[in-house]
């Protein structure tokens, strides 16, 4: 398919008529279109997706109003008569004949009603039949779900550098630009065959009843195709309102707005703590100090008491033992005297009297000063552990103490940092309020996702109904015996075509990874970053292996480098799918650094496709980048918008070409 021109008549910003010439040369595949942001850019894009899809196009404004709306709010607001027209012109090869398409479609408004208008012209001659089959007709030639894959922008770029967003676009494309779609429409037509079998009035209940499940299983996809619009919608105002969100509260928290919620908390903490800290120093002084502790102060003078208190009670001793020995040593002595010689017993009676005196100098050296009380002896013992208990105690408390005015002075350092309420108030509502948004949008995505899987699992069971329908009609018919064969024979291929399409989707899909990889390979300047990718044939998601042969998780990559592993994947399913299809890319360089914008432009814009549409703003293809994508490029334009009017008009050349001629 080769894009030859697009015109647009009061759509959107492009007042009146407004015409590109897009035809390509050898070697030149390129188209820039350069804008300003909001000069209508992605306008344009939107207006060949509409041309092409209508009612089931794609388009980036149109959001969640209904279609009636939105072609009404894409007539220029000074068009009058409220009218529009969208012409695209292509030329493409069919059974090996090239043709050239031109689709019209207009529309007028009058009141509340709105008429749309579609002709399609081929090789110049009006095709009624075409015309009225168009939106079947498009799908052999370009597949709606192939479409992202050919008109795309930056932001898509982005957002499918996301693994489970990739995951669903891989699975429309292996579907739609591999051939695995065809392999299911075959098993669909095999069991269309088995339903025209032998076809009588009793079947005609059986018929209704597929007709009927058909046209519910048509209106549950239309409502799916809705319900998801209203979740990307709803995605997008949510994640713009978290973002906000994020902003509010980063600036709340810089003003002190944490410490102003927490300031009754804090005063409370501070009161409790205050509390408690005079509590300790009650204890400590009205207990503590009142009972024995201060005697620690006179530790030396009660170890002396106790030693004076010990050598009193062993002299009072030894006084009361000296008589004992005195009458003992008398006795002892007599009895000896019979029975030891003199010598032996002078001997003894010598040292029982030095005994006696040693035992009385005890009692004369030592002065009897305290006479303590024997029976308080314990007590004056037990004083020490008693003292070690009040002590060990004290210092519980007056850590306990230094804890809570520790705690004290960092709560009197955070109140002293609560802002004024007139400082915060104003951040804190716009923060409560954004909140309430984010949750309000986080229930009605909620809600719209929940509509749509109950819409699916509705589609589901209809599906598998008319699973069933077809296999019970096809057993009625099969009571002829050829009928019968038909039968059995379809169902023998609808089970080989299940076994082909698996065989199928993993050769496409070994091939994709190879595609993919020297594709990622190709752009990124650190080529080494990641040595091999794998994609699930089942879940479709892509798993990178870096150089260590470990799995690198994707959040890993900058934004740029997740943005030229999307472009990777496009341009490699591109590249597998081998259609000769045009690839028009909106705003594609937004996150990139030079290095990788240059590769963008010397590695794959000029080899993306046979025809490039690139619309680009002046600082994402600037004069350098321009230098070098020229000699690959066919035609260029410039979007002028007229700030007073609101209008955008479509002028030949580019910024730094001058505008003096539209060809390069």
């Amino acid at each position: 398919m080769l894009l030859l021109n697009v015109t647009l008549e009061n759509f959107g910003a492009y007042k009146g008529k407004q015409s590109l010439e897009l035809a390509t040369r050898p070697g030149r595949p390129v188209i820039l279109i350069g804008g300003l942001n909001g000069c209508g850019k992605t306008t344009l894009l939107d207006a060949i997706q509409l041309a092409l899809y209508g009612a089931r196009s794609r388009t980036s404004g149109r959001g969640a109003r209904s279609y009636d709306d939105y072609l009404r709010d894409s007539v220029n607001r000074q068009a009058n008569p409220k009218h529009a027209r969208v012409v695209v012109e292509f030329s493409t090869t069919v059974e090996g004949q090239e043709r050239r398409y031109k689709v019209v479609r207009s529309w007028e408004v009058k009141g509340k009603s709105v008429r749309e208008f579609l002709n399609v012209l081929i090789d110049g001659e009006l095709d009624l039949v075409v015309s009225e089959q168009w939106a079947d007709y498009v799908e052999d030639l370009l597949p709606l779900e192939a479409s992202s894959l050919f008109f795309f922008d930056g932001e898509k770029i982005e957002s499918l550098a996301n693994p489970e967003r990739a995951a669903s676009v891989i699975a429309s494309a292996v579907q739609s630009l591999l051939g695995l779609s065809s392999v299911e429409r075959l098993r669909t037509d095999l069991l269309a065959v088995q339903r025209r079998q032998k076809v009588s009035k009793e079947d005609q209940r059986a018929l209704d009843e597929i007709h009927n499940i058909e046209n519910q299983i048509r209106v549950t996809d239309e409502l799916c195709d809705e319900i998801n619009q209203r979740v990307a919608s709803k995605t997008s105002e949510l994640e713009a309102a978290e973002r906000r969100l994020k902003s509010i509260e980063e600036a709340s928290a810089k003003e002190g707005g944490d410490l102003y919620l927490r300031r009754s908390e804090l005063e409370a903490e501070r009161s409790q703590i205050t509390s408690q800290l005079n509590s300790v120093n009650e204890v400590l002084a009205s207990t503590l100090a009142a009972g024995p502790l201060p005697l620690l102060l006179l530790a030396p003078q009660l170890s002396g008491i106790r030693d004076q208190v010990e050598k009193e009670r062993r002299a009072t001793e030894a006084a009361q033992v000296i008589d004992v020995l005195s009458e003992r040593d008398r006795e002892l002595l007599a009895l000896l005297k019979d029975v030891v010689p003199a010598d032996s017993l002078a001997i003894a009676e010598k040292h029982l009297a030095a005994d006696r005196e040693q035992r009385a100098s005890i009692v004369t050296e030592i002065p009897h000063a305290l006479n303590f009380p024997s029976e308080s002896l314990p007590k004056l013992n037990s004083l020490d552990e008693i003292l070690c208990q009040e002590a060990s105690r004290a210092r519980e408390l007056v850590e306990e103490a230094q804890q809570h005015r520790e705690r004290l002075s960092v709560l009197e350092r955070q109140l002293a940092g609560v802002p004024d309420h007139e400082v915060i108030a104003a951040l804190l509502k716009e923060r409560d309020a954004q909140r309430d948004k984010v949750s309000r949008l986080r229930a009605e995505l909620d809600g719209c996702k929940e509509e749509l899987a109950i819409t699916r699992r509705r589609r589901e069971r209809l599906m598998l109904d008319r699973e069933r329908a077809y296999k019970g009609r096809a057993a009625k018919l099969a009571k002829v015996e050829d009928a019968e064969r038909i039968v059995a024979y379809a169902d023998k291929v609808r089970a080989t075509m299940e076994k082909f399409g698996a065989a199928l989707l993993q050769r496409h899909i070994s091939k994709l990874e190879v595609a993919v990889l020297k594709s990622f390979q190709h752009l990124m300047r650190k080529s080494t970053l990641v040595t091999d990718l794998h994609i699930d044939p089942e879940k479709f998601t892509i798993t990178l292996v870096g150089p260590d042969d470990q799995q690198l998780d994707p959040s890993r990559l900058s934004a740029g480098e997740r943005q030229l592993l999307a472009v990777s994947l496009l341009w490699g399913l591109a590249k597998v799918a081998g259609n000769r299809l045009p690839s028009v890319i909106d705003t594609p360089l937004g996150r990139l650094d030079s290095r990788h914008r240059e590769h963008l432009v010397d590695r794959y814009f000029p080899h993306a496709s046979h025809q490039v549409l690139l619309l680009s703003t002046d600082e994402e293809i600037d004069e350098h980048l321009l230098s070098k994508l020229k000699p690959s490029i066919a035609h260029t334009y410039t979007l002028v918008h007229d700030d007073q009017a609101f209008t955008t008009s479509i002028e030949p050349g580019y910024w730094w070409t001058g505008g003096t001629a539209h060809v390069a």
